[in-house]
Parts: structure tokens; C-alpha cells; sequence
């Protein structure tokens, strides 16, 4: 029988808080479970087991992420929406580890939560929509999402492990990269005719 007052949004949330304390990997329904004054059995009746819990996570996050960058880039275009985009994620990141985490490995979403979650599909909206700013279209368009979702989780790793030791701070070296991602993107398409045959 469902405990009273708890709901599957509360043992998300508490799964999510939990994730950004300690790690995802770390963790656990019975530690979920402790975090909520509750028996493990209790939580049973609101997530199917671990990794739906997971799962639901990853679509609080991605719903969270997602409402964050659509209001840094309103009303913003071109480079302006680009730097926007990426500060808005990288904050995302460094203030909730553990979710962002939940968003960027693979994992099985129960395929009725994801029908009904927001988060995902607006976040390939939003982020189509502002690279087509930069005149791109398929098959260059996707290449370009690739290509900036490898640069902006790749710095974010790095820099959370501590692989930017160099004493230039990593705010310069930040703004460097959204500038190099800027040109590049503007001249996407005079690398693309270039290409050899």
C-alpha cells in the first residue's frame, strides 16, 4: 500500500537531490528510502525499481535543463543565443552534477513517462531551432549538434574533474571556446565545400 504524502515526484526529487550529493551511481533505493524516513517496500509502489528511478531523474532533469536554457536564450539570436545556450547548460551542470549526469548516459525510459515528458523533445527544438540561425540544414545540422554537444560536456567533464589545472582561468578559456564555436559555425558551410570529393 502507497505510503501517505508520498508520491513517484517526491521519490524522483529526492532521488535527483540525492544524485547531486552523492553521485548517481551511488544512488540507491535503500538509501532513497532513508532520505524519505520511510521502508524501502514503501517506495515499490511509486517507481517500478532502480533503474526506473533512474530514468526518472534523467526526464526531471532534462525537463529542468531544458526550461533553464529556454529562458536564457529568449529573444536571442545568433552568437547571443549560442552563449546563452551553453552558460545556461553549463551552470545547469555545476549546480546539479547528479542530474546532469542522469542526461547524458544511456538508460531505458520507460517509453510512456518519456511520451508524456516535455524536457527531451523541446530540448532538440530549442537546440535545432537556434543553430538553424546559423543557416544550417540536414545533414550539417546534426553534424553541428554533435559537434557542440562534444564541446560543451566535454569542457563540463573536464573542468569537474579538475583537468584544468593551467593557471589561465577557465572562465577565459570558457568564453575562448564559445568564440572558436561561433566561428565555426558561421563558416560551416565553406568547410563543408571545401570538402574533397
Amino acid at each position: 500500500m502507497a505510503r501517505a504524502g508520498l508520491t513517484a515526484d517526491r521519490v524522483t526529487l529526492t532521488g535527483a537531490e540525492l544524485a547531486d550529493e552523492v553521485g548517481l551511481d551511488h544512488v540507491t533505493m535503500s538509501a532513497v528510502a532513508r532520505r524519505l524516513g520511510v521502508k524501502d517496500a514503501s517506495l515499490y509502489a511509486h517507481v517500478r525499481n532502480l533503474e526506473d528511478l533512474r530514468g526518472r531523474i534523467a526526464l526531471l532533469a532534462a525537463d529542468e535543463k531544458t526550461i533553464r536554457i529556454a529562458e536564457a536564450t529568449a529573444g536571442r539570436a545568433g552568437k547571443d543565443a549560442l552563449v546563452a545556450y551553453a552558460n545556461a547548460y553549463r551552470d545547469y551542470a555545476h549546480e546539479h552534477p547528479g542530474r546532469y549526469t542522469a542526461t547524458q548516459i544511456p538508460m531505458h525510459i520507460d517509453p510512456e513517462l518519456l511520451a508524456q515528458a516535455p524536457g527531451p523533445r523541446r530540448a532538440i527544438e530549442l537546440t535545432y531551432s537556434m543553430l538553424r540561425a546559423y543557416r544550417l540544414d540536414e545533414p550539417d545540422l546534426t553534424d553541428a549538434v554533435r559537434m557542440m554537444r562534444s564541446m560543451l560536456h566535454g569542457f563540463i567533464n573536464l573542468e569537474a574533474a579538475g583537468g584544468f589545472a593551467h593557471a589561465r582561468p577557465v572562465e577565459d578559456s570558457w568564453a575562448r571556446c564559445l568564440d572558436a564555436l561561433h566561428t565555426l559555425l558561421q563558416n560551416w558551410h565553406e568547410h563543408r565545400e571545401g570538402d574533397p570529393a
